[in-house]
This record gives C-alpha cells, sequence and structure tokens, in this order.
C-alpha cells in the first residue's frame, strides 16, 4: 500500500522541517511514502484533487482520537483491504478544514484535542505512524 501526505504549505520552522525528515527516512523502510506540498488558494480543492482514488483520512482536532494501540489496528485493517491502493492523510493549513471538507474524507482523525500547528501536526503523525509499523513488525521502539 501506498501513503500519501499531503498539507497546506511547506514546513517553515527548521526543526519541524528537520524532523519530517527523519520520520520519512525511517519510515520508508517499512512503506512507501510520498509527501506533498500544496501551495493552492483553494486548500480544500488541492488537497481533495490530489488525493482522488485513494482512502482518505483527513487530520482535525474534531476528529477521532487514537491510542497507539487502537491506531495500530486501524492501519492494520486498512492493509489487509483488498480494495485500497493508497491511503492520503490530509492536513490543512492555518485556517483547518471546513465541514464540507470533512464530509468528503473516509475518516477524521485528531491527533488532540488542543489545536496545533500545522508543522507541528506532520512530525507528531509521521511520528505515530513510524511507531506502528515497528509495533507490527516487533522491533522494540515503542514501549507499554
Amino acid at each position: 500500500m501506498k501513503y500519501r501526505l499531503l498539507a497546506i504549505g511547506k514546513p517553515k520552522l527548521d526543526y519541524a522541517a528537520a524532523g519530517i525528515q527523519d520520520y520519512a527516512k525511517r519510515l520508508k523502510h517499512y512503506v512507501q511514502l510520498e509527501i506533498d506540498y500544496l501551495k493552492d488558494r483553494n486548500e480544500s480543492e488541492a488537497l481533495l484533487s490530489r488525493s482522488k482514488g485513494s482512502y482518505r483520512i483527513a487530520l482535525d482536532e474534531r476528529g477521532t482520537q487514537h491510542s497507539t494501540a487502537s491506531l495500530t489496528k486501524q492501519i492494520t485493517q486498512l492493509e489487509s483491504r483488498g480494495d485500497l491502493k493508497a491511503v492520503s492523510f490530509l492536513v490543512g493549513g492555518a485556517d483547518g478544514h471546513s465541514a464540507a471538507f470533512r464530509d468528503q474524507c473516509d475518516q477524521i482523525w485528531s491527533l488532540s484535542s488542543m489545536t496545533m500547528q500545522h508543522e507541528l501536526a506532520l512530525v507528531v503523525l509521521l511520528e505515530q505512524i513510524y511507531r506502528v509499523f515497528t509495533i507490527k513488525r516487533g522491533e522494540p521502539y515503542h514501549r507499554e
């Protein structure tokens, strides 16, 4: 399965960009990952257009929060579906996602009930995906 991370705007914070690069590099050992930064005035349209044909997961503070175990279960279930070729994680800009946009996504996930700058959300999301794949492989990264 192919994973896409689509975000509005390139990271401007050096430490966030470094974190994104680090986890993207680590994830290459586990999954096919594509990260695209979009710079379109119509954010929703750009995200929906680039994610067409994939399973869409929007990141939004109004979404479902997962524990590490439930996130691992969610990703494992998606991977076991024969009809899915790609999963796209959609991260909006400063104004977040509209209700109409969220309605066009397959799932809405929240990384926190707190509002989070999208650059930091990218780092947190990638770290959690990395954690999921180390758990699935039985590697010692995650501790309970």
